[in-house]
């Protein structure tokens, strides 16, 4: 085995617990989701980024 290898394993098995427990429920997410589109429509920006009214 090379030196740095046991270290590696070590720190990719903390990043993957840290995704875990930084995880969202799929239903706050899906909230946030539903939130940011009502923003954006409420201002009429679409996909691109510009209000409806410039990019016609």
């Amino acid at each position: 085995m090379k030196a740095g290898c046991s270290s590696s394993l070590a720190l990719s098995q903390f990043s993957r617990a840290r995704r875990n427990i930084d995880a969202r429920h799929p239903d706050v997410l899906d909230a946030q989701r539903r939130e940011h589109a009502r923003i954006r429509s409420e201002k009429g920006i679409r996909w691109g980024g510009r209000p409806l009214v410039l990019a016609a």
